[in-house]
């Protein structure tokens, strides 16, 4: 059994008990109390009943009087098999008549019954007071009968109380605890389970754990787990996807640079040694680019991007400005690249980096597919949503294709244009990064294709938001 566990079942059963033993503790004190205080009066009634039947065998009038007791009286009346028993007769005056000295009530009043605590032979005892005889006379005519007894039997009839009181308590709590400590462990009987389950899990099994029979209040714990497995599993699959992405797309262009310094260094004509070195440096500026296009599809993926900085961004003099970048690229082909604005801004929200980078994917990609002498045009339109299109005069996309072409790798059939098959996934990842879509339209002028990107409109307030 872990650790743990037996921790949480013990502070279940803490909480639980100590509680319960504290009450316990407290009603014992009550309990006793109260028996003490039943046991009182029961035998207060019986020593009033002895004062009375003494002051009924008192004789005489005024200032004297005697007691007629018969020895065989006195054993019946004063004789108790657990208690000791004590009487006095004594004049008003405190003369003693007849039998011992029994303290007196403490205050001087002279009351005709008191019931009062007191000490004989170090002993405590429990008296009663009593006025008998004639008492119109003053103050000082009658006498005094005290009776006094031990409090053996009072105190032993308090203790059966409190037991009967407290030992079925005691069971029950012990009851209790035993029902509490089987219940606890069948409760937290799931928890093990899920337990066992988890922990005989391989690293690479990141399947939702299954409810089953999980109390309901550890359904949130359950789903806590679920929801982290899931990031778990978008973060290693991405990370497996980056590296079978770079394994496939590198491996190309390592060997071929490979081969070609092989050539290089085993052949002895400086022309065709320059002719492999060239080769090396083009295959390593395409091993350049697809690197940065990997890192560029990686860092861009919706499950590795948690916060974009959103911010105000001009569309148009943001497509203004990556289309200029790209003029020297479209000379080398003669090709005709034109930019067709707006009058004024077109305000959308997103990220200027990002979005800059996937007007570069589109341009490379339009550039890269228009023959010598085409046309590349950069749109912006503001209505009826900010939008950016870029035409070309590039083979046709069959329609079959259409929805192939975002795909990672994915390379157009029937071409030999150089490409890792990345640029237009990495804009279709940016474009959903900032709620947008990229769409594939046939030109207007029958030749070629538009990729057209439409964005959210801006609202006002949204400026430094994250997403």
């Amino acid at each position: 059994m872990p650790r743990e566990q037996l921790l949480l079942r013990t502070q279940l059963l803490r909480w639980l008990l100590v509680p319960l033993s504290l009450l316990l503790i407290a009603d014992a004190f009550f309990g006793y109390w109260m028996a003490l205080r039943f046991s009182q009066h029961a035998y207060d009634r019986f020593l009033v009943e002895l004062a009375h039947e003494t002051s009924l065998l008192l004789q005489g009038s005024g200032r004297a009087f005697e007691l007629d007791l018969p020895e065989a009286a006195r054993r019946v009346l004063f004789t108790d098999p657990c208690d000791k028993l004590y009487y006095e007769i004594a004049a008003a005056d405190g003369t003693l008549l007849a039998g011992r000295d029994i303290p007196a009530f403490p205050y001087r009043a002279f009351l005709p019954e008191v019931l009062y605590d007191g000490e004989i032979e170090k002993e405590p005892v429990r008296i009663v007071q009593m006025l008998a005889g004639q008492r119109d006379s003053g103050p000082q005519a009658g006498a005094v009968i005290r009776v006094a007894e031990t409090k053996n039997k009072r105190n032993e009839l308090a203790r059966e109380i409190l037991l009967s009181m407290v030992i079925p308590q005691v069971v029950l709590i012990l009851i209790a605890g035993a029902v509490v400590w089987v219940g606890v462990v069948r409760g937290l009987a799931p928890l093990e389970r899920l337990r066992r389950a988890i922990a005989r899990r391989s690293h690479r099994d990141r399947r939702p754990v299954v409810l089953g029979a999980v109390p309901g209040e550890v359904k949130p714990l359950v789903d806590a787990i679920n929801a982290l497995l899931e990031r778990l599993d978008s973060i290693l699959t991405l990370q497996n996807r980056f590296i079978a992405d770079a394994a496939h797309q590198l491996k190309t262009p390592v060997a071929a640079m490979q081969a070609q310094l092989e050539l290089a260094t085993r052949n002895d004509d400086p022309a065709r040694t320059s002719e492999s070195l060239e080769k090396v440096a083009a295959g390593l500026q395409r091993l350049a680019r697809i690197v940065s296009q990997l890192l560029a599809l990686a860092r861009n993926e919706p499950e590795a991007v948690r916060n974009i900085n959103m911010v105000a961004v001009d569309l148009n003099a943001l497509a203004f400005e990556r289309a200029g970048e790209w003029v020297r690229e479209a000379l080398k082909k003669s090709i005709d690249l034109g930019f067709e604005g707006v009058n004024g801004n077109v305000i959308v929200k997103g990220d200027a980096a990002r979005l800059g980078e996937l007007l570069d994917n589109l341009l490379d990609n339009a550039v890269r597919y228009t023959p010598k002498g085409g046309r590349v045009t950069v749109r912006v339109t503001s209505e009826p949503e900010p939008t950016i299109a870029v035409s070309d005069d590039g083979p046709a996309i069959p329609a079959q294709e259409q929805t192939l072409i975002f795909e990672r790798f994915h390379r157009r059939l029937g071409t030999s244009i150089e490409g890792s098959g990345l640029g237009l996934a990495i804009a279709q990842e940016i474009a959903q990064l900032h709620g947008g879509d990229i769409s594939l339209y046939k030109d207007v002028d029958g030749v070629g294709n538009t990729f057209s990107l439409s964005l959210p409109p801006f609202v006002s307030g949204e400026v430094n938001s994250r997403r």
